[in-house]
């Protein structure tokens, strides 16, 4: 019985890989932008943060969007309806490049927000150029995305890590040059930054429509260039992006709320939550590759109307997930004391941080679950109501136990991350009675 499961494991690996590298690689690439920013002092560094915040809740939205495109794809692979893979693709091409520029529109005319958000002005008058560039940044970005699910849905997810990686190597070299002035480069320094970002996400758009148009399986997808919007499939993609965009801004939403409770208990409690958020978005990583793996097969296998081989690999991808993040759960009880030392050297901040490590061990194995199933059900393209359910996981379930035992005279910061467990784990047992009733229906309907 468990080898049925098992056997799906390489395959589920294979796919999962280069999506987990590439998601990884943007973490590092992030982490190496925040040291070359941080010798420039703390205003620039800060400037850089307060920024970015606006930034990533416009990604949430626009990846959110991008994400409908794999399993319609997937699905239309599954079925050998090459006209409406091609159509979905074009379409949902369309729908990043408009979702691109009314991002950048949305960022660029909301900015003055951070005048009110008690920060100091000159950390918002270092923000506001920087944000700028990194706005229109978001344009070439969502359309990569475009491709980028597209290529997903064929279950093509090395090209997007070649681009991807290629492109934040060349971010890297670019910071270092445009952010210092080195060589015949003026310096620029977080404005250095902010060109650099663009450029590279300039260079990954050219390089992935580069690798996709030299595929000979892949060149059909761009011999015949669409007219005209199809109204039908425009409006399944908005359909199933819409809700996705708000399971990820809902979550996203919580863990930006562990933040701010955590900065109402001072700066060590802030410190330490960073350090465990950072530490735990390393393993999350593994999880968001198999989940965009569950979408894939799933989608895949609905194509085909294999429904029962459908629920048995979304089976083998939660037991992956399971098995995995356990692995990654003891690793942090272990080395609870010792993995904080690679951020900071006060001992205070490596105790609450150790702590936390403890509650992260066992919320981020609800955290890898519940991204895997969510992958499954928009495989199904089931959204609507996964979309309440983590609305009422993290934010009716969740939140409330973050803000009530967060507090200095209750839990502090292990009462926040309690909170996080508790919403996750809500999240997890929900979602998944909601894919064994969708797939269930799918198993007695056929």
């Amino acid at each position: 019985m468990l080898k049925a499961y098992t056997r799906e494991f390489p395959k589920n690996f294979n796919l999962a890989v280069p999506i987990m590298l590439g998601q990884l690689g943007h973490v590092l690439v992030g982490l190496v932008d925040n040291i070359m920013i941080g010798r420039l002092g703390a205003a620039p560094l800060a400037a850089v943060s307060l920024g970015n915040t606006l930034v990533f809740f416009a990604l949430f939205i626009g990846i959110g969007f991008s994400f409908a495109i794999t399993p319609l794809v997937a699905e239309a692979d599954g079925e050998q309806n090459f006209k409406r893979g091609r159509q979905v693709f074009q379409n949902g091409v369309i729908m990043c490049t408009i979702n691109g520029v009314l991002l950048f529109a949305l960022i660029y005319f909301i900015k003055p927000v951070l005048f009110h958000l008690d920060q100091p002005a000159e950390v918002v008058e270092l923000a506001f150029p920087y944000l700028n560039i990194v706005a229109f940044s978001l344009i070439p970005l969502m359309i990569f995305q475009g491709f980028k699910q597209f290529a997903d849905g064929l279950s093509l997810t090395k090209y997007a890590m070649y681009a991807t990686l290629i492109a934040n190597a060349l971010n890297i070299i670019l910071n270092y040059f445009l952010i210092y002035g080195k060589w015949v480069f003026p310096r620029l320094e977080v404005e250095g930054a902010a060109i650099a970002t663009l450029i590279s996400r300039v260079v990954m758009l050219i390089l992935i429509i580069f690798i996709l148009k030299s595929r000979p399986r892949l060149k059909p997808y761009f011999s015949k260039l669409i007219q005209k919007i199809n109204t039908k499939i425009f409006k399944r993609l908005l359909s199933l992006g819409f809700p996705t965009a708000l399971q990820m801004l809902f979550e996203g939403g919580i863990f930006t709320a562990s933040v701010i409770l955590a900065g109402t208990l001072g700066a060590k409690a802030q410190a330490a939550n960073q350090i465990a958020l950072n530490l735990a978005s390393m393993t999350f990583m593994v999880a968001v590759g198999l989940g965009v793996t569950a979408t894939i097969r799933v989608a895949n296998q609905k194509g085909k109307k294999q429904f029962l081989d459908m629920k048995r690999i979304a089976h083998s991808i939660f037991l992956q997930i399971l098995l995995i993040e356990i692995v990654f759960a003891l690793f942090f009880i272990l080395f609870k004391d010792i993995l904080p030392e690679f951020y900071i050297k006060d001992i205070e901040v490596i105790r609450l941080a150790a702590s936390l490590l403890v509650i992260a061990a066992l919320f981020q194995i609800s955290d890898g679950l519940q991204v895997g199933i969510l992958g499954a059900l928009r495989g199904l393209q089931d959204v609507k109501v996964p979309t309440l359910i983590c609305f009422i996981a993290y934010w009716l379930i969740g939140f409330p136990v973050s803000y009530y035992f967060g507090k200095e005279d209750q839990l502090g910061s292990d009462g926040i991350w309690l909170g996080l467990l508790v919403g996750l784990s809500a999240s997890a047992v929900m979602l998944y009675i909601r894919f064994y009733k969708v797939s269930k229906d799918y198993i007695k309907k056929y």
